[in-house]
């Protein structure tokens, strides 16, 4: 196919004029335009590129492959000619390739692996091109934010292009400062009709009654979008076992598919024959399906989301953003007039665009990447929350991964070469022989995988044991096949990856198991409360009790695989393995120590001197002992707030106000770069901004309000203060002469709200626009009030206000306040915060 019959080939010449003469382009071009396959194609001769290589990153497998083998095809060679990939697992690069498509975890291994990027001769990268960027994973953040610093420190003649369908150009532009250049799709009309459900449907059966509907009113293929290969399956078997028209092939598409298969969906059916095929979000815009005339879509997706109760990021079904539904639904208009079925009700809200990972996911694996790297001063589109950074750091230090001074340990660099989650690498390491190492493979296996068995037993060994039993032919009633297979065949996979020779054991005893995920879990190992055998004490500091019928009950020693956090009280021990406390002693002798010291004493809310004996936060033995130590005392009370909350520090209205403008303006103005004074930020970072502030003291309320104020601007500088000042103030003048305030307020979820200006409306009059605040980004919400200071009308549109309910409210509130001035103008009125002189 000649790259002419793109949309984007008009383009291309622009393209290459553009990285001429800037290092950096922002290209947005809708799905079908030929941006993945014609622009490396088209860039391969530029002058500037010099005959060095492109690096073309794709957040899929499936894509990476495609649209290599595509661009390989219109040169007429075979991929690892000029063109090639490397995905995990696979490499088919050669010594003549100059465009590599790779996936997200390779781009990040290249540039860590070698800064320079082979530097500016031959043979080195010379462009790098970041496609689908709209789908916002948290490895292509990186990645970019990665290739930016290499660019400003290392590589200035670097050329980097980001690519997307659905992004806000506009903000990648101004944050790269780099041209932004569109791309005209190839698309037909498409019709959009939201298919009901019935009533307590599922999602599998709804979508399999719209896709022999749409088959049997509309001409071409079906494309159906479903959220995982689960919903797949089973819609695939339902409708192989339907009366679907003579010929009709029904196939599957997703990431984990073999080779041969992804290849087949992806081209057209040999003779012609109509297909239906059930696809994951892989296929919203990163490959292209021919034939397609019908969109059939679930309105779902799996994204990776914070699990707390693993303290892994787990894939869950979310609903998709406009954004993608409007891509999806265009599928269907790629060669005719097409239509798109949508299962969710009509009445149903998406998000605009898809909220990027960084922002809702576990980031051990950043934050262990950053200490790599040896700098925290990267770029990032969004920046990492320093909360969720915070709390991935502390677990990195107690996994060994970082020093206390928040350097990358010997074994950190040996876990970051695992290419998996710190978790996990840290206990595949600990491994000391090959049988361990058999045995970790499986523990790595069983932890990410869901629960193989139906029983809601918390025993980890009993999953361990109906693997095992699987292997040797047998299968336990509470356990599914399909399940433990997965699991087996993710173990094997595991053990190939860590060169283990040894096969996996056939017998452990259950502490076996603890003491190797005591490794990836040291903050959830537990120790038994000594009047309570349900109750256990957590190394970081929290309490978990067991189910009453639980299978450990009385155990000395646990670590927890999973927990149920409750946002008050003991945590719920869901599935956990018993530990060695021998093995303990001998794995973390560091974390077993005897101190004197001051601790928190909750009953008299204040601090008190004893000796004790402790692993990590688990208190062993305690006794009185003399007097506190003042160099401890802050520690220990920053501590107790830690466990309190913020709430138990002497806020005052003023403080809080404080908080919210830094909150605001922080995203009202990103490019200020001001830190996160979020109540998560803030309880992350206590040890920074609070424990010197209680320097010297022994008691919680001997912080006074204006210590606390001081103690959380310290990590303001004169300037950013001054900043915060202009604008974001605390008061603003009005047209009366008088200065009023403006309120500032955070929502449940800490996101900022309009601030809001209460003003008399007489205080107003000749203003004819909304006042703004943020170098007149942000509008005010104005509370307009009566001369008796009742709310009048709320309204963040002054001009339309004056024009359309002004009359009415002055024609109402003449009478009631005949002593001030209600003029039949307001817009040359005279602004006044006073009653009219008496007598006129």
């Amino acid at each position: 196919m000649e790259s002419t019959t793109f949309p984007i080939a008009p383009l291309l010449p622009a393209i290459a004029d553009s990285l001429a003469a800037h290092p950096r382009l922002v290209l947005e071009a809708p799905p079908g335009a030929g941006k993945t396959t014609q622009v490396p194609l088209a860039l391969l001769d530029a002058p500037w590129l010099e005959g060095r290589r492109i690096v073309m990153l794709e957040p899929r497998r499936v894509a990476a492959r495609s649209a290599a083998m595509f661009m390989a095809r219109q040169l007429g060679e075979d991929v690892g000619d000029t063109v090639g990939y490397r995905i995990r697992f696979e490499n088919r690069i050669g010594p003549r390739t100059r465009i590599e498509v790779v996936t997200e975890g390779i781009l990040t291994r290249m540039i860590q692996d070698d800064p320079e990027l082979g530097g500016s001769g031959s043979g080195g990268v010379g462009l790098l091109l970041f496609d689908e960027f709209h789908e916002r994973h948290l490895a292509a953040d990186l990645g970019l934010a990665l290739a930016l610093d290499v660019q400003a420190q290392l590589r200035e003649d670097l050329r980097i292009v980001v690519m997307s369908a659905t992004l806000d150009g506009e903000r990648l532009a101004r944050f790269l400062d780099a041209p932004r250049l569109s791309s005209a799709g190839r698309s037909h009309p498409v019709q959009v009709a939201h298919f009901p459900a019935r009533r307590e449907e599922s999602v599998e059966a709804q979508a399999r009654r719209a896709t022999e509907q749409a088959l049997a009113q509309h001409p071409g293929d079906v494309l159906v979008f479903l959220p995982g290969q689960r919903e797949i399956a089973r819609v695939q078997a339902a409708l192989e076992a339907a009366s679907l028209p003579l010929g009709t092939e029904v196939l599957a598409l997703h990431g984990e598919l073999p080779v041969e298969q992804q290849s087949r969906v992806l081209q057209p059916a040999p003779d012609g024959r109509r297909r239906v095929v059930l696809a994951t979000n892989v296929a919203e815009s990163s490959v292209t399906l021919p034939g397609v005339r019908v969109v059939v879509d679930a309105g779902l997706a799996r994204e990776p989301r914070f699990d707390p109760n693993s303290g892994f990021s787990r894939l869950d079904s979310v609903a998709i953003s406009q954004a993608s539904a409007d891509q999806r639904a265009g599928r269907a208009g790629r060669v005719a007039d097409g239509w798109a079925w949508r299962l969710w009700p009509e009445s149903q809200r998406l998000e605009a665009q898809r909220r990027p990972e960084i922002a809702q996911v576990e980031l051990a694996g950043l934050a262990l990447e950053l200490a790599a790297w040896g700098s925290d001063a990267l770029r990032f589109v969004d920046p990492p929350p320093a909360g969720a950074l915070a709390a991935a750091r502390e677990l990195l230090q107690r996994l060994g991964a970082l020093s206390d001074a928040g350097g990358i340990t010997a074994i950190g660099q040996r876990m970051l070469a695992l290419g998996t989650h710190p978790r996990l690498a840290a206990m595949l390491l600990a491994a000391r022989n090959p049988r361990e190492q058999a045995l970790a493979a499986d523990l790595a296996a069983l932890v990410e995988a869901r629960d193989p068995l139906r029983s809601r037993s918390d025993a980890l060994a009993e999953r361990w044991r109906a693997l095992a039993a699987f292997r040797q032919g047998s299968l336990p009633h509470d356990a599914s096949r399909a399940a433990l297979a997965s699991i087996d065949a993710a173990a094997r996979q595991w053990r190939r990856r860590l060169r283990c020779e040894a096969s996996a054991p056939a017998e452990v005893e259950a502490h076996e198991l603890g003491d190797l995920l005591a490794h990836a879990f040291p903050d959830r190992i537990a120790a038994r409360h000594p009047l309570d055998p349900l109750r256990y004490a957590l190394a970081n500091g929290r309490t978990a009790k067991l189910f009453d019928d639980s299978a450990l009950r009385g155990e000395p020693w646990l670590v927890a695989s999973e927990l149920r956090f409750e946002q008050r009280g003991d945590a719920l021990l869901l599935r956990a393995a018993p530990v060695d406390e021998s093995r303990l002693r001998r794995d973390f002798p560091e974390r077993f120590v005897e101190q004197e010291g001051a601790v928190w004493d909750a009953d008299k809310r204040a601090l008190v001197a004893r000796r004790e004996s402790r692993f990590d936060r688990i208190v062993l033995d305690s006794r009185p002992a003399g007097r506190v130590d003042p160099a401890q005392a802050a520690q220990a009370l920053t501590d107790a707030v830690r466990e309190l909350g913020l709430a138990a520090l002497p806020w005052t209205e003023n403080l809080r106000q404080w908080q919210a403008r830094m909150v605001s303006l922080r995203a009202w103005l990103p490019d200020l770069a001001l830190p996160d004074m979020s109540d998560a930020a803030l309880q992350a970072t206590l040890d920074t901004w609070l424990r010197p502030a209680f320097a010297g003291k022994t008691r919680l309320d001997a912080l006074s309000e204006d210590e606390l104020g001081e103690a959380l601007k310290s990590p303001l500088d004169w300037s950013l203060r001054q900043q915060l000042d202009r604008l974001a103030p605390v008061r603003i003048t009005v047209p009366s002469g008088m200065e009023r305030r403006i309120d500032y307020a955070l929502d449940h979820e800490g996101a900022p709200q309009p601030p809001v200006l209460a003003v008399k409306l007489q205080e107003l009059f000749g203003l004819a626009d909304t006042p703004r605040i943020a170098d007149g980004r942000v509008p005010l919400l104005l509370h307009l009030l009566s001369p008796g200071g009742k709310p009048l009308q709320v309204t963040g549109d002054l001009k339309g206000f004056w024009d359309r309910t002004y009359p009415e409210v002055r024609k109402e509130m003449k009478g009631r306040y005949p002593r001030h001035p209600w003029p039949d103008d307001p817009w040359s009125a005279t602004a006044t915060h006073r009653a009219k002189p008496r007598g006129t």
